[in-house]
């Protein structure tokens, strides 16, 4: 069976973000091992999602049979993402950080991810992800140095999201220090190759 992978490219600089960068990185590595794996790219520069609104979130709540072609449109293009996800054996996320958040591209991407019955469903024990049995590898570029202080809301927003739809298998590899000098950037680029050439299984 082929195995696929998802690439999500989260920089607004595209393919030339050092966080897609890396992203690239563990996906070449990755192909060396799966010479014969599909690899799914989903760009949120090149191709960005509208942020939700409520004319959105009430298509995705309107009945199949009930949706005016308007709604049919707006459920396609998030079951379109929905099935990339639902498609992929791995998932590698280049994340940048802005203004000490996600990039607003990829809170869209969740937006229109997080459907109920769809990729999670409530239950009487509580929510229950719907795209288990996944690993997901987040290449994290920061101009400074956050990971494990109280200023770096990406990485518990990020785990929670994807735990809350059912995957759970989730490594982080940061690059931080990126814009304090040239000699803290190569550091910082080393270990995070050190550690793809790792995680790239």
């Amino acid at each position: 069976m082929t195995t696929t992978l998802l690439q999500i490219n989260t920089s607004l600089f595209s393919e030339n973000g050092q966080s897609s960068k890396l992203a690239q990185d563990y996906v070449e590595a990755w192909r060396t091992r799966h010479p014969q794996g599909r690899v799914i790219v989903r760009d949120l520069a090149t191709n960005p999602l509208p942020h939700l609104t409520a004319e959105r979130f009430q298509a995705f709540l309107a009945k199949p049979e009930a949706r005016t072609p308007e709604q049919r449109a707006i459920v396609a293009e998030s079951d379109a993402l929905i099935d990339e996800l639902k498609a992929a054996d791995q998932i590698v996320l280049g994340l940048p950080m802005y203004n000490f958040g996600i990039p607003s591209t990829l809170k869209a991407w969740i937006d229109h991810v997080a459907r109920a019955g769809v990729t999670f469903r409530y239950t009487a024990n509580g929510p229950e992800g719907l795209v288990a049995d996944r690993k997901l590898t987040v290449l994290a570029a920061r101009g400074g140095r956050y990971a494990g202080t109280p200023k770096d809301t990406q990485s518990g927003y990020v785990r929670d999201f994807f735990n809350f739809i059912g995957i759970r298998d989730i490594d982080f590899v940061y690059a931080e220090g990126m814009a304090l000098d040239e000699s803290t950037r190569r550091e910082a680029l080393d270990a995070a190759h050190s550690r793809i050439d790792k995680l790239a299984a």
